[in-house]
């Protein structure tokens, strides 16, 4: 297999603020896999709150290529394996190769990857669509932008959040999920979570700083909401840490290492009794098509991240408000990437 390596700077079609931050732009670095004249696609966005650069994942996956040489095309987990000590501080790096691999073979096959997995995509959550931290007055626009929604995240982490969602409230009837991202104290969640309740909201996403197992645990029991980890849930040993202090897991990609260890995660979860999302960054439809092979599993769908963009890089799997929309093509669906961007 030969590797090539594109960055973009895509623009946001409005500025995106969470707890820790705000931004106007996502840099993403699209990793492409070629055999035999078959491309395939994945993604690693710039993501610094993870140590993850663009830079950074490029010049590790040009580690790899005396490995990708000799690798199969039609063997993405004997990859995922042996790129294991190339790429292991490099997630999401392992993440867009993983992805592009899972894309290759599918293409190869001629059969989507859910298809290899022996999946179907009849019965699949809708993605939510999330809202992003800023006056109410803003973020009640936002709403009424994309009014069709059945399921709206509302990002939280302010001295007003509770207004926020009773203020949203008032302009539909969707389900609402909230994510503090991390943005809470433990007392501020279990106060917050008896309110939200009241109006409606389905579940909390990572109300504590990432790792506080033990405070998680805390507001669980006290919550009359159930709790879903995010940034306390970023690999394969995280499942098991979150059994006891959370009710389900967010997993994403990028932060896992691919499709690869997702697959892993999903049936240790189950096995654990936890609910399971598939979620997103921000990132364009390459990463989001990847991600969507896995809804056949999963309780709860995050996958908005090309819905926010101005720009996108490729055409694949489409998000909308009632449905996911799968292309007739093997593969994840993504590509080819579009032309004229820079």
């Amino acid at each position: 297999m030969k590797l090539a390596l594109r960055t973009f700077d895509l623009a946001l079609r409005h500025r995106f603020t969470i707890a820790r931050g705000s931004k106007t732009h996502q840099r993403t670095l699209i990793v492409q896999l070629e055999h035999e004249g078959v491309r395939g696609y994945g993604e690693a966005p710039h993501y610094p709150y993870y140590g993850a650069t663009v830079e950074g994942a490029a010049e590790a996956l040009r580690r790899t290529g005396d490995l990708l040489a000799a690798a199969a095309a039609d063997n993405p987990e004997a990859l995922w394996d042996a790129a294991g000590e190339l790429l292991a501080d490099q997630p999401f790096a392992r993440c867009a190769l993983d992805e592009a691999a899972w894309d290759l073979a599918g293409k190869l096959a001629r059969r989507p990857v859910w298809a290899l997995w022996g999946l179907s995509i009849d019965r699949i959550p809708p993605s939510s669509y999330t809202i992003g931290i800023d006056t109410i007055e803003t973020m009640a626009a936002k709403l009424d932008e994309q009014p069709d929604w059945p399921v709206y995240k509302i990002k939280l982490g302010t001295a007003d959040d509770v207004a926020i969602v009773r203020a949203l409230r008032g302009r539909t009837g969707a389900a609402f999920r909230v994510d503090a991202n991390c943005g809470w104290t433990a007392e501020a969640a279990i106060a917050n979570a008896a309110a939200l309740a009241e109006l409606g909201v389905e579940f909390i996403e990572q109300p504590l700083a990432g790792g506080d197992y033990d405070g998680a645990a805390r507001v669980r029991e006290a919550s009359p909401l159930p709790i879903l980890a995010d940034e306390s849930c970023v690999a394969e040993a995280d499942v098991d840490r979150c059994a006891g202090a959370f009710d389900g897991i967010n997993i994403k990609l990028t932060k896992c290492g691919g499709l690869t260890p997702a697959r892993r995660m999903i049936a240790r979860a189950r096995q654990l009794g936890l609910s399971v999302m598939i979620g997103c960054m921000t990132e364009s439809t390459v990463g989001i098509s990847a991600g969507a092979q896995l809804l056949p599993l999963v309780d709860y769908a995050d996958l908005d991240g090309a819905v926010l963009l101005a720009d996108d890089t490729a055409a694949g799997v489409t998000v909308t408000p009632r449905r996911v929309v799968y292309p007739d093509t093997p593969g994840t669906g993504a590509g080819p990437l579009r032309a004229g961007l820079p």
